[in-house]
């Protein structure tokens, strides 16, 4: 079966790395964009939005984090980014993903897992949606964090957000346990088990207000939401 036409947008100031992932991603039947420096690439970003962004985190004029931040804050839609590194500690991996990046590969990286992700990404988030995911009277800003049930805002903290978001964008299918830990922390998930605790506080702020359940635990599977749109 072959590839969907993905358009992507790759930001790296590095030229042989450039020409190696053109020449990968055409043999992919992608169709491939580049700048070579965060403020053109970011322009790109807003006036054309691309299917997946790639960034290096190592950029002239703006670096990834910068990109990344300025890129959610005003695109008027979702732009999966893969965020590009050579750093591999858990708090650059950490400072990305609150700067926005849904994902990192860190260099050297083989161009197969590089494709695959890519894919993944679109598929994940639906790419070109708007900001805003709507789940029966569930409205989920993934630009402003902002989320209301009911016309009731909710306030969540960070991870309680990216677990609900990580479900939302997964809807109606179920994540599995296995999917939401590498979701959050990555290859490098705490050694205790804190899932269910922020489980449990997404529980209490998204559910126990109102009359009916939204997060839906699948014995022996996972956990996914259910619309309340009948209860309403």
């Amino acid at each position: 079966m072959p590839l969907p036409a993905l358009r992507i947008l790759v930001i790296e100031d590095n030229r042989l790395l450039r020409d190696n992932l053109q020449a990968l991603l055409s043999a992919h039947g992608f169709h491939a964009s580049f700048a070579a420096d965060g403020r053109s690439g970011l322009q790109m970003a807003l006036v054309d939005p691309p299917d997946v962004l790639v960034l290096d985190l190592g950029l002239p004029g703006l670096d990834g984090l910068q990109v990344c931040q300025r890129l959610r804050a005003e695109s008027d839609r979702h732009v999966p980014i893969l965020m590009l590194t050579a750093r591999d500690a858990l708090d650059d991996r950490l400072l990305g993903f609150r700067s926005g990046a849904d994902d990192y590969l860190v260099k050297p990286f083989a161009g197969e897992e590089l494709v695959a992700r890519c894919l993944a990404l679109s598929q994940r988030h639906r790419a070109g949606q708007p900001h805003v995911l709507c789940i029966g009277s569930l409205r989920i800003d993934r630009r402003s964090h902002e989320v209301q049930r009911q016309g009731q805002r909710i306030e969540l903290h960070q991870t309680s957000f990216d677990i609900l978001l990580a479900l939302a964008e997964a809807w109606p299918r179920t994540l599995t346990r296995s999917e939401l830990v590498q979701r959050l922390w990555g290859d490098t998930p705490p050694d205790s088990d804190p899932l269910r605790t922020h489980l449990y506080l997404l529980r209490q702020m998204l559910d126990k207000p109102f009359s009916t359940p939204m997060l839906k635990t699948v014995h022996g599977v996972g956990f996914r939401l259910e619309s309340d749109e009948h209860a309403l």
